[in-house]
């Protein structure tokens, strides 16, 4: 029987999320994901060194709230690893207040870093930015699988992606294995990045976190 992920328990391993990516590849495929179930999988199966969740955070300036807190709050008390940067608010052109975000630069950082003290690096996204930053943890010696899908529509794995990756996992696959019950109905036309617009995606991202 295939291994979850490829894992293997005599690796140290590391867990990579880039959020925004994985929650927009999840909701094109019309689930959630269950992060205990992630992370007990992920314990049970390797020697965990670390799963880093990396996100973006829309602060609401007359409550000084933001709608993302109650998920980055329950991943940060329950194993995860939190990277988190404020979104700079902007005004578009036709007068809308729209925020822009992200983390890549702190996630590519990290892989960079730890990359010496692990065996096998478990990355959640399809952004193609990324296929350098893999190809460099690679020349070090380190295993690389990528998790996206190519299911939805459009695709989220970008093509040069999945072929530097040294395996590909399609979260289609994984529904039944980390997939919560209760998701948000299946999209055909997904909206906009959510790296580009936070306004109408994160209140669902958190929504009855367990």
């Amino acid at each position: 029987m295939a291994k979850f992920l490829g894992l293997r328990e005599s690796e140290k391993t590391a867990f990579f999320i880039d959020g925004a990516n994985l929650y927009k590849a999840a909701r094109n495929l019309g689930f959630d994901i269950d992060y205990k179930s992630l992370l007990a999988k992920a314990q049970e199966g390797c020697a965990l060194v670390r799963a880093s969740y990396y996100t973006a955070m829309q602060e609401d300036r007359d409550q000084d709230y933001s709608p993302l807190r109650p998920l980055v709050d329950w991943l940060d008390y329950n194993g995860y690893t939190m990277v988190t940067k404020q979104t700079r608010e902007f005004t578009d052109s036709q007068g809308r207040k729209r925020f822009k975000g992200s983390t890549d630069i702190e996630l590519a950082t990290d892989l960079l870093l730890l990359a010496p003290r692990l065996d096998h690096i478990v990355l959640f996204t399809g952004n193609g930015d990324f296929r350098r930053a893999i190809e460099a943890v690679q020349g070090t010696g380190v295993r690389v699988s990528v998790v996206s899908t190519v299911k939805s529509s459009p695709p989220m794995a970008s093509d040069e992606l999945r072929r530097q990756a040294d395996a590909f996992f399609d979260l289609a696959d994984l529904e039944k294995t980390i997939g919560r019950s209760g998701g948000p109905t299946r999209r055909t036309q997904p909206d906009d990045d959510l790296e580009d617009d936070y306004e109408d995606d994160l209140e669902d991202e958190f929504e009855d976190v367990d």
